[in-house]
């Protein structure tokens, strides 16, 4: 009873911000994702009758002691659903930074679920995988489906689901993710998503971000790049202005931060397309065509402050592997 999943990050063109139920994360909205294929976590899961308690592996990425709780909470909730009462054993290793804004609990509840769901011996599709992620973690549903995806809003557990709304090598798309800041936000996403109605803007934004869906799905469809940038563009900094206008105020950008954000308006201005988006942190994720993106990279590393760059492609769902980590 021993399984492994890898699974990628993803990055929102329709962010998802706000919940209308807590417990099971059911978004205000619906989102549309682009899987991150260079950004990874591997889990391993193992049920074995002689442990007595939920382990974390030793050679593991070591958690403190909220995650690890977050953690074994979702195996029981498999665990329940597998009709099993036998202890786990998990490992987890990512390779980018967690906590900062990368959508890393995304990959990490998409592949925790997959790899303890085939563990407890469970046959679930795509869309009853993506339900069950969702309650680890909200985007980590987007992150079970392969390429473009897109979460739908729904009011009851089984409405709301990720499916795929076009193949990986549907479209070459590139994301360059500029690292600002690798540490721990001070904020969590969590707690912004809490807070959300204390804004009063989140109506507006709501609404406006299901209008969104309707242009960018078609975008991505029609694979009209500039459509998807702008829009996304406008969705990206509606989320920061909830997030701004919430009570407690949160500011998740840095110095670096809107000094990327000036710089792809310029490159822009200049003809070299580009758009960017963040997620609930500091760090920039840079949209660019196939054909651009080697160009803004090394644009990217030469603006002060940028610690690293990511440059992914587009990226499949969670993957069960043959090797584990322990």
């Amino acid at each position: 009873m021993k399984a492994t999943s890898r699974a990628t990050s993803n990055i929102a063109f329709v962010k998802y911000w706000g919940r209308i139920n807590e417990q099971l994360r059911l978004p205000m909205n619906g989102s549309i994702s682009m899987n991150l294929a260079a950004a990874t976590t591997t889990t391993t899961v193992e049920f074995d009758p002689k442990l007595e308690f939920d382990y974390i592996h030793p050679q593991s990425l070591q958690l403190n002691e909220k995650q690890a709780t977050r953690v074994f909470q979702h195996i029981d909730r498999i665990r329940k659903l597998a009709k099993i009462d036998m202890r786990a054993m998990v490992a987890t290793q990512n390779n980018f930074p967690m906590g900062a804004g990368i959508a890393s609990s995304a990959s990490a509840f998409a592949a925790l679920t997959v790899a303890a769901a085939t563990a407890a011996g469970l046959e679930l599709d795509t869309r009853e995988l993506s339900i069950l992620a969702r309650q680890g973690s909200g985007s980590a549903c987007r992150s079970v489906p392969s390429g473009f995806v897109e979460w739908h809003y729904g009011e009851t557990n089984e409405d709301s689901y990720a499916e795929q709304i076009a193949p990986p090598d549907h479209w070459d798309i590139r994301n360059l993710i500029a690292i600002t800041q690798a540490e721990h936000k001070t904020v969590g996403s969590a707690e912004g998503n809490a807070l959300v109605e204390t804004s009063p803007f989140n109506a507006i934004r709501v609404q406006l971000a299901q209008e969104s869906m309707k242009i960018i799905r078609k975008a991505i469809l029609d694979r009209d790049f500039t459509t998807l940038g702008e829009e996304t563009e406008r969705e990206a900094i509606r989320l920061h202005v909830i997030a701004m206008t919430s009570v407690p105020m949160i500011l998740y950008w840095n110095p670096v931060t809107v000094r990327i954000m000036q710089a792809v308006m310029t490159w822009r201005n200049e003809g070299l397309e580009s758009y960017f988006t963040i997620d609930a942190g500091a760090n920039v994720h840079i949209i660019v065509q196939g054909q651009d993106a080697d160009a803004v990279e090394t644009r990217l590393r030469a603006i002060e402050g940028v610690r690293d760059v990511i440059h992914s492609r587009v990226g499949n769902g969670a993957i069960l592997l043959n090797e584990h980590l322990f």
